[in-house]
């Protein structure tokens, strides 16, 4: 069966008033005059492949206690963050504001671009490169995505793996790049790319 659509909205300040709000320091300003047209995908799953617990939102807010798993180790140091994050459930969660520059790309270019922080929206999907994400996830991300798209005019919308090529691999093989682009209704409709989903030109959607 179908999901339901979800309706959401981002406010002029940035945030998600339907998303659970949990603000982050891994944060700063974005710089003066660079168009927010970009958003990136990504996964993950603290520890990797087990999900569900308050991890990945305590690694965002600086708090993870990095004695509860071995894995957590190598995690003492790093300072990150994403935009959004939507769990298998498909609780949406908001960490920075999208008028922020969150701390999620890394080393990255796109387009010709470098630093995609700077010009770019994150989006973590809990789930991993090894098994598919959940249908309820999809219908969250399509409409977060159309959300966003109608407060800042995306033109793009790639995987982590895409700006950060050998570096980096999420969403993953098991993200379905046609099952997102047919939820994310457009007029006309959003383009397929090989590195994501293209929106077409603002001047077009009047038409």
């Amino acid at each position: 069966m179908r999901p339901e659509p979800v309706r959401l909205v981002i406010a002029p300040d940035g945030w998600c008033r339907q998303a659970l709000c949990e603000p982050s320091p891994n944060c700063d300003p974005r710089p003066a005059d660079v168009a927010l047209d970009l958003l990136v995908i990504h996964n993950i799953s603290l520890p990797p492949g087990q999900f569900g617990g308050p991890y990945i939102a305590d690694l965002f807010g600086n708090r993870l206690d990095c004695d509860a798993h071995p894995y957590f180790d190598q995690l003492r140091r790093l300072r990150v963050s994403a935009h959004f994050l939507i769990r298998r459930d498909a609780v949406l969660m908001q960490f920075v504001s999208v008028n922020d520059r969150a701390w999620h790309a890394g080393l990255s270019s796109f387009g010709g671009r470098e630093r995609c922080n700077d010009f770019s929206i994150g989006i973590e999907l809990e789930g991993s490169d090894f098994e598919p994400f959940t249908a309820l996830q999809y219908t969250t991300l399509a409409a977060l995505t159309q959300a966003l798209q109608a407060r800042y005019r995306l033109t793009d919308v790639t995987g982590h793996e895409h700006i950060a090529p050998g570096r980096k691999t999420d969403p993953g093989p098991f993200f379905d790049w046609q099952r997102y682009r047919a939820l994310v209704v457009g007029a006309p409709p959003v383009v397929l790319t090989p590195s994501g989903l293209r929106f077409p030109p603002a001047a077009d959607k009047s038409q």
